[in-house]
């Protein structure tokens, strides 16, 4: 076990909670597919190949418990999946998604790029934003080049 694990067993134990070896094996899915955005039935396929014995109630009742122990987010890319990703830094906010309307692939965008409208939002309405979340979408580089689609409009043509 290494010290990653170590630290999310005595987490855990903190919590009331022991690590079990499929907990353990779900979470490293999860983080050995960083950037993948894999939903239940994705990380249970996974996970069983490596524990044949593994039943996907086990998957989907440790999900919930991986994410409200901060392990993993919850992320909703609109294709009628819940979708699972790893929290590497506790009081990170999350990264923004760049979601391709043509072929459905999934970009993230590591930049906080709403640094000065939190602050703005702060001083305005005395509220504390702890995270936020924010969805482009639009067309990725390979269909923006089988489209020929401009970035200055709207408008795109299909080369034929």
């Amino acid at each position: 076990m290494d010290t990653k694990s170590v630290d999310l067993k005595q987490f855990l134990n903190e919590k009331g909670y022991r690590l079990t070896p499929q907990r353990e094996a779900i979470l490293n899915v999860i983080i050995s597919n960083k950037g993948k955005h894999l939903c239940s039935e994705e990380i249970y396929e996974i996970v069983k190949e490596q524990h044949v014995g593994i039943g996907v109630a086990t998957v989907y009742r440790a999900l919930p418990l991986l994410e409200k122990m901060g392990f993993i987010s919850t992320i909703y890319l609109d294709d009628g999946c819940v979708r699972y990703e790893f929290n590497s830094d506790e009081g990170q906010h999350n990264h923004h998604h760049l979601i391709c309307v043509s072929c459905g692939e999934v970009e993230e965008v590591q930049d906080d790029l709403l640094e000065s409208l939190e602050e703005q939002v702060r001083k305005n309405n005395r509220f504390i934003i702890k995270n936020h979340s924010v969805k482009f979408y639009g067309y990725c580089s390979k269909c923006n080049l089988t489209c020929n689609i401009s970035s200055k409009s709207n408008v795109w043509k299909v080369k034929l």
